[in-house]
């Protein structure tokens, strides 16, 4: 755990190797990353955290005031921790955060993942108006349903991600703790709106990307995630056939190995003498 004024943000790490710190999504906690750090071994230092409001990770953000930068700033410190240029891996909303992080410029990363992401912003940017509204009637909805009293509403969220039946098809346990994390969950998607994605922001980005997308998710999230991957210059696209938006637990083994490769590119990277000059 890290003890700060503004709050306590929840840390953990295991094994050894380069530093691979890894930010779950909405609703969730760094135990989300479990399947992808047990198919690793012992072959990278894996850091685990919560986003604000998950876990043992305070809130620090204002409902009026929304900002992806409190949490790019409480994922920050996550970071300086970790210690030396670690790699940055985000599932997402936690891709989004990873997103803010790298833009911020304010750590030393080695490399960048971003899984899923709901980049909204990059559709508004880019006039992708069929894919933007596909988000925006979703949330919509299920921000009127939650504001009329449903308690479950947030159920229409995740079957969008996942399919029909996907929020039913979870244990109780992840049920319920979507429900309790629902107005978490709002605060999120006011930070993903306020987030201004142009190109010329992501083209600040020089650090080796991979983007992965599930090759079952929506269209709308395919196709940000494909322009995160093509606007941003040093960028590769991965599509996972078959997956949804919950990539990183269906298919853990696949997505480790993806991971893992992009890492150890990287490092190679960083020793060539191109690299240091």
């Amino acid at each position: 755990m890290i003890n700060e004024a503004q709050g306590r943000i929840d840390y953990d790490e295991c094994g050894s190797g380069p530093a691979v710190v890894l930010l779950p999504g909405s609703c969730s906690t760094g135990a989300a990353w479990r399947p992808v750090i047990a198919a690793w071994g012992n072959e990278f230092r894996s850091v685990t955290t919560s986003l604000l409001g998950y876990g043992g990770t305070g809130e620090r953000r204002n409902p009026g005031d929304p900002s992806i930068s409190r949490n790019a700033e409480a994922m920050e410190s996550v970071i300086r921790r970790a210690g030396g240029r670690v790699h940055l891996v985000g599932h997402s909303f936690g891709g989004l955060v990873a997103l803010a992080v790298a833009l911020r410029n304010r750590v030393s990363l080695a490399s960048l993942v971003v899984i899923e992401a709901p980049a909204v912003g990059v559709l508004r940017e880019g006039k992708e108006h069929q894919h933007y509204c596909a988000f925006n009637r979703m949330t919509d909805a299920y921000l009127t349903d939650f504001a009329g009293g449903n308690v479950e509403a947030i159920a229409a969220m995740i079957d969008f991600y996942g399919g029909a039946g996907t929020f039913a098809s979870w244990p109780p346990r992840l049920r319920a703790y979507a429900v309790e994390t629902t107005p978490v969950n709002i605060l999120d998607w006011a930070d993903a709106y306020g987030f201004p994605m142009s190109a010329a922001l992501l083209d600040r980005i020089k650090i080796p990307l991979l983007v992965v997308r599930g090759g079952a998710s929506p269209q709308a999230v395919q196709r940000a995630n494909a322009l995160v991957c093509e606007l941003t210059s040093n960028a590769t696209l991965a599509t996972i056939d078959g997956a949804t938006h919950f990539v990183i637990v269906t298919h853990a083994v696949e997505i480790a190995g993806r991971i893992a490769a992009h890492v150890h590119r990287a490092e190679e990277e960083m020793k060539s003498p191109v690299q240091g000059k």
